[in-house]
């Protein structure tokens, strides 16, 4: 098995809304970024599939040392392998690498934040910097693709946030700030109990509003030029808004079941996505033509 078909194994194996976001990538891109989610994966795998604290912690201080033979040496993982190709066409900087490695080492060590100043850090080096990595491997020319990259990547960590609330609170992780459970008087043995109550639906409430909110900021940094380059993280954004407005719709049942949107859905948002956004960029360019 080589490198790519590695990292092309571990994206298709997540069933994750990623890998319908690549279908529209030319062939470099799609390398890339299944490398850059095969990454992801390997680290956060690190901290969920390893019960020994100290073992998992020396799994991500062996993936540092991995991403520093990346940009200065000799990697060895197919991973790291898979990436060293990516290296060769898209500019990304080795400290967001490190960056996403000490997001997942916080799992290891916070299983609560006070308040969301302290969880933000987190979903920044969790997710955000993700999205300053997949920005490269798409291309921008404004700088404020920075900007939309970071919003994004918070406002689909937050998601995530809301859709395994349940999961989480039984690893022992309440991702929900402290003192936003205690200003709508949820105690962690109500999410873990799974009862439905009015303080619940509030909190559920307040988190999707924030989610929407960062969502709603990147898109307003994503200037229209940038917006054809960029649609696989428009894609994934779609994906991610339609999956926060089942959970609405169903008025949050996170903590009785996992939701999910079907294959077939995601399909058909990864492809009128892309539809669209290609004729946009048409309407920019005869606007332009025409201005011209």
């Amino acid at each position: 098995m080589t490198p790519d078909e590695y990292c092309q194994e571990k994206t298709q194996q997540s069933s994750s809304s990623f890998y319908y976001s690549f279908l529209f990538l030319d062939k470099s891109q799609r390398q890339a970024m299944m490398a850059l989610y095969a990454f992801c994966r390997e680290v956060d795998d690190v901290v969920d599939e390893c019960s020994d604290v100290s073992i998992a912690a020396n799994k991500l201080n062996w993936w540092r040392e991995e991403i520093h033979s990346l940009f200065h040496g000799k990697p060895n993982h197919p991973v790291t392998l898979a990436l060293k190709t990516a290296l060769a066409h898209f500019p990304l900087q080795e400290k967001y690498f490190l960056e996403l490695i000490s997001g997942m080492e916080m799992d290891l060590h916070t299983t609560q934040y006070h308040n969301f100043n302290e969880l933000s850090l987190y979903c920044y080096r969790a997710a955000g910097v993700v999205g300053l990595l997949t920005i490269e491997i798409l291309g921008y020319k404004n700088e404020s693709a920075h900007e939309y990259a970071h919003d994004l990547g918070i406002a689909l960590q937050l998601i995530n946030i809301l859709r395994d609330v349940k999961e989480d609170a039984e690893r022992g992780r309440i991702y929900i700030p402290q003192d936003e459970l205690q200003q709508f008087d949820v105690t962690q043995s109500m999410l873990l109990k799974g009862e439905g109550s009015k303080q619940i639906q509030a909190l559920f409430e307040f988190q999707a509003q924030r989610a929407e909110q960062y969502y709603n900021k990147a898109f307003s940094s994503l200037e229209s030029s940038d917006r054809f380059s960029q649609r696989t993280g428009i894609i994934m954004a779609e994906l991610y808004l339609a999956l926060l407005k089942k959970i609405k719709s169903q008025n949050f049942p996170v903590l009785v079941k996992r939701v999910s949107v079907s294959k077939l859905k995601k399909l058909w948002i990864a492809w009128s996505t892309a539809r669209r956004e290609y004729k946009l960029s048409q309407k920019i360019i005869s606007h332009n033509s025409q201005q011209s």
